[in-house]
């Protein structure tokens, strides 16, 4: 596409890590027994991507393309949980389709409507401070977690148009040339092929109460389903669309079958997305100004086997044959439904990434070579947080293991007294995980 466009973008995000939880005790001179006080850290900030009705292309994500949201504050003592950190918000323009890969999974969220958000990353949770931690037996704890960690993501962006109607043809046939005499865009126009090299929009009027979208997209050539010239980069644009005015050089100017041309067409669409060789479709048989297109009406009528009521002789210069095209594709419009693209309201929840729902206490034990992973969603969590310069934090870590299987689990799968035990980004040697 051209690089004043810009459908297509890759950035990176990162979520704010969460505060440490502080532990921290009472020291007031008439207080004795000062217990702990120690503050829990605030959660780190979102980044979310919500979709911009002021905006129409990725093009600002040419030269900036990473975002991160603020980290959490960390607690305090006398019981002050730390700041939360502030949301990041990426601004899209809609019709913006938001991939990311997560576990080895790809995930897709298409963001469509003005006002839609996805919350992209989440914040990090503050650590808990020390309060969180006494019992009976334990009135002095010295013990905090740290802040989780943010998430960071690769995102990968493709702005897909969002139109009533696709103008589909060969490059040459007219497509840009109709675009600027039914609405006010103003298309590159030249006599070869691939004019146009990106998408153009225009707004259409018909009579009094119709008004539609047209998006004027760059040509067709056989093999564009499997991205052969500009294919990919036409074809995803009208996925969107309702209708479609297929555009065919009546006239042969470029000494191509009109017929042959209008079935490469739907089989380029077929190929591409079945649903798109069956939405509904008019043809423009353009250039009738030319004797030779007029030669050509009824071949083309006879040879495609079309409904009179969608065959249009026209010739987009001069605006013959062009209102009753238009008339048609508004009628066609009506009995069509509309996408529901209507800005969201304020209190509509963010859309997520489709994540399975996981039981956050499962774990699963696997060999890596002579070590052992243990892969869990509250395990990795507890190990990222964990403090190993507190002795205390060690110890907690350990009743944890026990208390909730693995340890077990790691003996039974065959675990030896030395062997490492990874679990996140962190390794340990069993024999610091062991009760003596």
């Amino acid at each position: 596409m051209a690089e004043d466009y810009f459908d297509r973008a890759t950035i990176q995000i990162r979520s704010g890590n969460g505060g440490g939880g502080a532990a921290t005790f009472r020291r007031e001179k008439f207080v004795p027994r000062g217990g702990p006080n120690g503050g829990d850290g605030g959660r780190g900030g979102h980044v979310y991507l919500e979709a911009d009705a002021n905006l129409n292309t990725l093009l600002s994500f040419r030269y900036e393309r990473s975002f991160a949201a603020e980290v959490g504050g960390n607690g305090q003592k006398n019981n002050m949980h730390g700041r939360q950190g502030r949301d990041h918000v990426v601004r899209v323009p809609p019709g913006t389709v938001v991939r990311t890969m997560l576990d080895g999974v790809s995930y897709e969220v298409d963001l469509a409507r003005p006002g839609q958000r996805l919350l992209a990353a989440r914040g990090g949770r503050g650590g808990l401070g020390n309060v969180h931690f006494t019992s009976s037996t334990r009135q002095v704890p010295r013990i905090a977690e740290l802040g989780e960690p943010g998430q960071e993501l690769t995102l990968e962006l493709e702005l897909k148009l969002i139109a009533d109607v696709g103008l589909v043809g060969f490059p040459n046939a007219g497509k840009s040339t109709l675009l600027s005499v039914i609405s006010a865009a103003r298309p590159k126009i030249a006599n070869y092929p691939f004019t146009t090299l990106q998408p153009n929009l225009g707004i259409v009027d018909v009579g009094q109460h119709d008004r539609f979208v047209v998006a004027d997209i760059p040509g067709l050539i056989e093999g564009a389903h499997a991205g052969v010239g500009l294919g990919h980069d036409f074809l995803r644009h009208i996925e969107r669309t309702r209708v479609l005015i297929h555009i065919v050089d009546a006239a042969g100017v470029d000494y191509r079958d009109p017929v042959d041309d209008v079935r490469q067409i739907n089989e380029e669409l077929r190929l591409y997305q079945p649903t798109l060789a069956e939405r509904p479709q008019v043809l423009a048989m353009n250039k009738i100004d030319l004797p030779e297109a007029r030669d050509n009406l009824e071949r083309l009528r006879s040879a495609l086997g079309l409904a009179e009521a969608d065959c249009f002789p026209i010739a987009a210069v001069t605006r013959e044959g062009v209102e009753a095209l238009l008339r048609r594709v508004a009628e066609l419009l009506r009995e069509q439904p509309a996408p529901c693209l209507d800005p969201v309201e304020p209190d509509e929840v963010p859309l997520t990434w489709p994540l399975p729902v996981l039981d956050e206490n499962n774990f699963r034990v696997e060999q890596e070579g002579h070590a052992w992973r243990v892969r869990g969603v509250k395990i990795e969590r507890l190990m990222t947080m964990t403090n190993f310069n507190q002795p205390e934090a060690v110890d907690r870590l350990q009743r944890v293991f026990e208390a909730t299987g693995i340890s077990q689990a790691l003996l039974n799968a065959g675990l030896q007294e030395g062997d490492l035990v990874r679990v996140g980004k962190t390794e340990l040697e069993w024999d610091s995980l062991r009760f003596e």
